[in-house]
Formats: C-alpha cells, sequence, structure tokens
C-alpha cells in the first residue's frame, strides 16, 4: 500500500533496510523505523497545533511501544503519551515517560489503578460509573485530584468491533448527582473514538456521527454546572487534519500513524509527513509457480499488496498473494519463483504491537551516516545482543 510512497520520498529506508538484511544484522520479520523522519513529521505537526492551540499526545501502539522513539518524541516537544492499554503504560512507567491519557481504548484494571495513578497520569478515559468509583476512591486514598475524561456513546456512533464501551448519551442523567458528589476525580473532559475517519471515495477526512454525540453530552454536562474543558478528538490526527480538529471544536489530538506517514490518505498523496517504516522479509522457498516470505508481521487490515525483492545483483515487484485473516501468517505468498534467502521490502499500514515482529529503530540515513540504534521486540522491550 505504501511502497511507492516510500521509494518515492525515502529511498533511503530501503537502501538502508536491505543493507542490514543482507548483512545478518536483522532478521527477516523485522519493521524498521526511520527515527529522524518520525520526528521531522512530529515537529510540523507539533507547530501546526501550537499555531491552531490543540494538545497533542503521542500514539505509539502502532510502532510497537517503543521507548526509543517515546524518548524522542519528548524531546521534540510532544511530551505526554496516550497509552493504548494498561500494558503500554507499563513500558513508559518502566522507562520513565510522561503518560497524558490511559484508559481510552482499554480501560485500566482495577490492581493497576494505584500503580500508575501513583506514577501520576494526566487524565484516565472512563467508560463507567464502577470505575469512575474505584478512581474516586484511590484519588482519595492518594490525596490527588485525578483528571478524568468520559467517553460518550450513542446509539449511531462509529464504533469497531472489539472497542464498544463508555456512557450512554441518554443515560448521563442517572448520573448527574453522582458526579456532583466527586471529590478526587475532576469530570473535565469527553471523548469518543474514532471522531474523524477518511472517506476513500472523495479524498477526504471526515467527522463521525460520534463528534455530535460528544458536543451533546457537553452541553448537557454544561448545562448542570461542569466545566468541560478538553474535548479529545482522536482518530487520523495528522498535519491535515488538525484544522478540522479544531474546526470541530476538539482541544486534544492524538497523532499515531500519522508520525510515520502511514494514514490511508498518505498512501495516495503527498502530504507533509513522510513514510518512515518499511517491512522485512525474505524469501524462504519456493512452490510450483510461487515464493514463500516468512511472515510474522502481517495486519489483515493493512492492505498489503506489493513487494521489493533484491537479490544483491538486482531487483524486482511482485504481488503479495491475499493472505486469509483465520490462519497464522507463517509464511506469504508472493507471485513467481524467486532466488531464496533475497531480500523482501514491504510497506503497509500495520499495528506492531500486535504482530511477532521485531522492531530496529535506525537514524542518520539522509546525513551520510546511517546507524542501527536498536532492536526491540513488537512490545516496546530492547532485544538483548542485538
Amino acid at each position: 500500500m505504501f511502497l511507492e510512497m516510500v521509494q518515492k520520498r525515502n529511498p533511503e529506508l530501503i537502501e538502508y533496510a536491505i543493507l542490514l538484511h543482507q548483512k545478518g544484522i536483522i532478521l527477516p520479520d523485522t519493521y524498521v523505523i526511520d527515527l529522524d523522519k518520525v520526528k521531522e513529521n512530529a515537529k510540523k505537526m507539533l507547530k501546526k497545533a501550537k499555531e491552531l492551540d490543540i494538545e497533542l499526545f503521542y500514539m505509539l501502539k502502532q510502532i510497537g511501544r517503543n521507548p526509543l522513539v517515546a524518548r524522542e518524541l519528548v524531546k521534540v516537544g510532544i511530551k505526554k503519551a496516550v497509552v493504548v492499554d494498561f500494558k503500554e503504560a507499563a513500558i513508559l512507567m518502566e522507562h520513565s515517560l510522561p503518560i497524558g491519557n490511559v484508559g481510552h481504548l482499554v480501560q485500566v484494571p482495577n490492581s493497576f489503578l494505584k500503580k500508575i495513578m501513583s506514577y501520576g497520569v494526566e487524565y484516565i478515559t472512563v467508560y463507567s460509573i464502577e470505575k469512575l468509583r474505584q478512581i474516586e476512591l484511590i484519588a482519595k486514598e492518594l490525596k490527588i485530584k485525578q483528571k478524568v475524561l468520559l467517553k460518550i456513546i450513542d446509539d449511531k456512533d462509529a464504533i469497531y468491533p472489539g472497542q464498544y464501551g463508555g456512557f450512554q448519551l441518554d443515560n448521563l442523567s442517572k448520573y448527574i448527582d453522582e458526579f456532583k458528589l466527586l471529590e478526587g476525580c475532576i469530570l473535565c473532559g469527553l471523548t469518543s473514538f474514532p471522531c474523524i475517519l477518511y472517506n476513500s471515495k472523495n479524498k477526504k477526512f471526515e467527522s463521525t456521527p460520534n463528534v455530535n454525540t460528544l458536543f451533546k453530552a457537553k452541553h448537557y454536562l454544561q448545562e448542570n454546572g461542569f466545566k468541560i474543558i478538553e474535548m479529545n478528538i482522536p482518530s487520523a490526527t495528522s498535519f491535515e487534519t488538525l484544522p478540522l480538529i479544531k474546526e470541530i471544536g476538539g482541544t486534544q489530538g492524538e497523532p499515531g500513524h500519522a508520525l510515520t506517514g502511514t494514514s490511508p490518505k498518505h498512501a495516495e498523496v503527498i502530504l507533509e509527513e513522510i513514510p518512515a517504516y518499511v517491512y522485512v522479509s525474505e524469501v524462504s522457498h519456493n512452490g510450483l509457480e510461487n515464493s514463500f516470505i516468512y511472515g510474522g508481521g502481517y495486519y489483515p487490515r493493512g492492505h498489503l499488496k506489493n513487494v521489493l525483492i533484491d537479490t544483491k545483483s538486482s531487483q524486482l515487484e511482485s504481488t503479495v498473494k491475499d493472505f486469509p485473516s483465520n490462519n497464522i501468517d507463517y509464511y506469504l505468498e508472493i507471485d513467481s519463483n524467486q532466488v531464496i534467502g533475497s531480500t523482501a521490502i514491504m510497506s503497509f499500514r500495520t499495528q506492531m504491537f500486535v504482530t511477532r515482529s521485531h522492531v530496529a529503530i535506525v537514524k542518520g540515513l539522509n546525513s551520510g551516516s546511517p546507524r542501527l540504534m536498536g532492536i526491540y521486540d513488537s512490545q516496546g522491550n530492547k532485544i538483548k545482543g542485538r
């Protein structure tokens, strides 16, 4: 999906990834991330966000919860992370990295709440009155004031399977009296997901019905005396969508795929952000008419199509056959026989944290002094000896 764009805009990344593989420094099933390009992309978004008075939290699930990348983003100026789940929070806590928002896509388990609240997190996103009560008790015990965002949902909202949860808009009145009794929690904002999606038919990013739901909730809560300051508007945050977030009335965005230039629109149009990763594999063996490359990093929603094969003496492009999502990607099949051991380079939209892949961080590709900074697993743990 993104291979052609990487070839146009970041060919040095492809060249260095091939070199790392052919020297045996990285194994097949490794994503190679260009740290410099990630930082450049972040700087562009941060500058635009400051102009629009929008706060940014970086998200790293899609590139393997990587603490090295996180540390560099903090230096760039996006100071805090939004973590997809409590496991990602634990990785950042282990590396003493600031957390801006936890609980949005995956609620914080009760047994982990005290640990993360003691560590310090700016906002906790809450789906239920039961979770809010638990946070209230711990906040009182710790003698802190914990800011919370309520996730609001309605029947007509766009919600992905496996991500359902939140306060029903029509049920907010049931909890108003209890909200007013909160002492340890500061109810200061609202959120939903996804708030912005790419419309491939008209080539535009558009707001979802979830946004209307949020502002109905905001109006209702403000009528009842609550100061709703933060409107967290996640999904597809990028240089291009920041003005839309502002227009909608959002105060917070969460760049994830835009950090690596891999939103759906990035595959079709040259945007501000530059593509910043490739996926590296190797030809394992041949069948009668096709070849098989090592898998492990396949993502069913990634729209993987093309592969670049490098045999040290020549390069050619082939097509990756569709892979059924109900099977394990031990191998991916590509058209025509290839030289066994050849490097296979791909680029597609992915979520590295749900793969079995390694993640290699590189820098200096444009300075003439490329350098491998480290190799990690897909959960952000550095691999010993790599």
